[in-house]
């Protein structure tokens, strides 16, 4: 019999806010069995293991990351005006839900990525981004996977204090982002050849 009040959303949810707390690594089953009081047999009614729950953390964390995204970029001008927020909220969901984030970079499989509509989202509203620059396939995915790594880079060594030198870490980001857009601006489009 599954507990009363326990669902696949509670325990998910649960999930996320241990990960924010102790990390991603710290959340697993038997974890969450003490925070419901409960056996862990009786998570396996509604999780089927502990990557079944972790995906499901990747798609809430997700989810919640291109709302905050999409919200902040609503309205803005095309360019730089967009890039920074993007950028901006990206950074604010990385740093202020450390647990949750690193959920959204664990590899999910592609078959779920395309039924998510939260993952659908991220890449319509990253690719509408970039395709104000003028971007098109390939540079598109290449403009894209540049920008996941600087944010990413960035973000992971500053939540770890790694940056050590006495320049405020805001305005390194700043000119990071004025960086990128004019890299964007300015994209090395690759050649492409036609068969004569």
């Amino acid at each position: 019999m599954p507990r009363a009040g326990l669902t696949p959303d509670r325990l998910v949810a649960a999930a996320a806010d241990l990960a924010d707390e102790a990390g991603l690594e710290h959340v697993t089953l038997s974890a969450l069995a003490r925070r419901f009081g409960v056996k862990d047999a009786s998570l396996y009614t509604h999780v089927r293991n502990l990557k079944d729950l972790r995906t499901r953390m990747a798609l809430l964390a997700g989810g919640e990351m291109i709302d905050r995204i999409a919200a902040a970029v609503e309205g803005r001008e095309a360019g730089r005006d967009t890039l920074g927020a993007f950028a901006g909220a990206y950074r604010a969901y990385a740093l202020e839900h450390p647990g949750r984030y690193a959920a959204t970079q664990i590899p999910i499989d592609q078959d779920l990525v395309a039924d998510s509509p939260a993952m659908r989202r991220t890449a319509d509203v990253t690719y509408g981004m970039l395709r104000a620059y003028g971007l098109e396939e390939p540079d598109l995915t290449d403009a894209v996977r540049l920008l996941r790594s600087t944010f990413h880079g960035y973000c992971a060594l500053e939540s770890t204090g790694a940056f050590g030198a006495p320049r405020d870490v805001q305005a390194s980001w700043d000119r990071a982002i004025d960086a990128l857009h004019v890299l964007l601006r300015n994209w090395p489009r690759e050649q492409r050849t036609t068969d004569a």
